[in-house]
């Protein structure tokens, strides 16, 4: 059992030089309910509580869940109590706190056989840094001294940094932290260094996070904030570019936003996620370099017609294998959506998300999928609205055009394949609508009295199938995927509030509720 006095604990003066700025602000660190932990009680990612009691066993993993096991041994949980001392002056908080985190360093010394792999796990010690220094603002003592001093030298290893990557940003404030904290030059302009180089790697000059999900373009930013903090309570320079840099990021994360103001479930982005605070730009279409084009009918109108269309270099970090997927919302609703982001748990469901499959693409009939495949944006109109991509991921060349009107409001979508090649589009329903009818190419869908019409052109032989999406971690819902069936070429039209669109066709032109489509768009 560990032994802790807390009077000792503060009035120590055997500690090491630990009398730098302490600039640990709280950003990162969790709202909690003291009573609970106080009571030996955590709970995280959203997961019941667990009864952890005063001794924490460390290898504890209740949940089998990562994201949990992280968080345990991240410490942000303690930090919190730290923080709410120094709201209530609680020294039985402080206390606790000092202990948990003695506990910590005296049961996960660095390299013992037996301790958690996610002690020293690269993202829980950069997480886990900024709440000890926050603890050394009341609390001087050898063993968080020197746990420190151990943090920063695994921070500095070249081998376990994540360059350009939102963990990496992650591994700099921590390290930025510590060597404010232990007056270590070295240490804050290796961190400022690292920072810098990352972001303009990570960060194009579009804004566009090069992580494949809008989602990341939210926590990176607030990240960034954290650290232009901590930079200048550390009384160094802040670099031009890092500013430049995160603000560019607001463009992204905004386009990327619904009209309802909920995340595009692009990538590793749960469905449930609300940005906050992310200025608007001007412009209601916008297509990003990095593979997004994000359109709207207008700002700041929650009934406003959105589409998302992916393309740009192969699958990478948190991106899925969705290009060619397009997303549709109207009239206030989602109508085309991804499967989204359920878990980082390592199951077949986790998987298939991140397939083809599980976006709204063109399959190739027969073809054997080549993951991590680029897509070309060939034509894009932002104008007339009018897109096309094309790729060989199948090992023979799918096309996608994309046209939309909002005018009335139309998506229109057409995939080819050549020679004797076939493809089949394929669509994930929001959970929301149910198909009313299918007959000849047209499949309605309502949601309560609400409808809209899908349209596949050859007609006939359009396939619906029950599915599972994720709107939010860890859930699940039932809801339904429609097939095209197979053709060389196949057009589909999607019309949002009716279930009897005005449809005529010739050779050449389409024409639906009023608005002409080219059959080639």
């Amino acid at each position: 059992m560990f032994r802790h006095a807390f009077h000792k604990v503060v009035d120590s003066r055997l500690s090491l030089a630990v009398d730098g700025p302490v600039v640990a602000g709280s950003g990162g660190l969790p709202s909690i309910d003291v009573d609970e932990v106080m009571r030996g009680r955590v709970g995280f990612v959203g997961l019941p509580a667990v009864e952890l009691g005063r001794e924490v066993d460390w290898r504890a993993d209740p949940h089998r869940n990562r994201s949990w096991m992280l968080n345990l041994h991240a410490l942000r949980w303690m930090g919190a109590l730290v923080v709410a001392y120094e709201k209530s002056g609680d020294r039985g908080v402080l206390e606790r706190a000092a202990g948990i985190a003695e506990q910590w360093v005296r049961g996960n010394p660095a390299g013992r056989a037996g301790v958690s792999p996610w002690a020293w796990a690269e993202h829980a010690v950069a997480l886990r840094a900024p709440a000890l220094v926050r603890l050394s603002a009341h609390v001087r003592a050898d063993w968080l001294a020197r746990s420190l001093a151990e943090h920063a030298r695994v921070l500095c290893d070249r081998s376990l940094y994540r360059h350009g990557h939102n963990h990496g940003l992650d591994q700099d404030i921590a390290l930025l932290m510590i060597g404010c904290r232990f007056r270590r030059r070295r240490w804050t302009e290796l961190a400022i260094r690292r920072m810098t180089a990352s972001a303009a790697y990570a960060i194009d000059d579009q804004g566009a996070l090069h992580e494949q999900a809008p989602r990341y373009g939210i926590y990176v930013h607030k990240r960034l904030g954290v650290a232009l903090e901590a930079i200048k309570g550390c009384g160094v320079g802040i670099p031009a570019d890092l500013v430049r840099r995160r603000r560019s990021l607001e463009a992204y994360v905004s386009h990327a936003t619904q009209p309802d103001g909920r995340l595009a479930p692009i990538g590793d982005s749960p469905a449930d996620t609300r940005p906050a605070g992310f200025r608007a730009d001007e412009a209601n279409v916008k297509v990003f370099d990095a593979g997004y084009v994000f359109g709207r009918t207008r700002w700041n109108d929650r009934k406003s017609a959105y589409y998302s269309i992916r393309f740009g270099p192969g699958r990478k970090l948190h991106g899925h294998e969705d290009h060619l997927g397009v997303t549709y919302h109207a009239h206030g609703r989602d109508i085309l959506v991804e499967a989204g982001f359920h878990s980082y748990e390592k199951t077949a469901y986790r998987e298939w998300t991140a397939s083809p499959e599980a976006h709204n693409v063109p399959i190739v009939v027969g073809g054997v999928f080549r993951p991590g495949v680029a897509t070309r944006l060939e034509h894009a109109d932002a104008d007339r609205q009018t897109f096309q991509l094309a790729d060989d991921a199948y090992g023979v060349v799918r096309t996608r055009s994309v046209r939309v009107s909002h005018g009335p409001d139309v998506m229109a979508v057409l995939d080819e394949v050549p020679g004797r090649a076939r493809v089949r589009s394929l669509w994930h329903l929001a959970p929301s609508l149910r198909v009313v009818s299918n007959r000849d190419g047209r499949v309605v869908l309502a949601d309560g009295d609400w409808r809209a019409t899908m349209i596949m052109l050859p007609a006939g032989g359009a396939e619906v199938r029950p599915g599972i999406v994720s709107p939010g971690y860890l859930r699940k819902a039932e809801t339904t995927t429609v097939l095209s069936a197979p053709a060389r070429s196949v057009l589909t039209l999607i019309v949002p509030g009716t279930d009897n669109p005005e449809i005529s066709v010739s050779d050449s032109v389409v024409t639906i509720s009023g608005v002409s489509f080219p059959r080639g768009l």
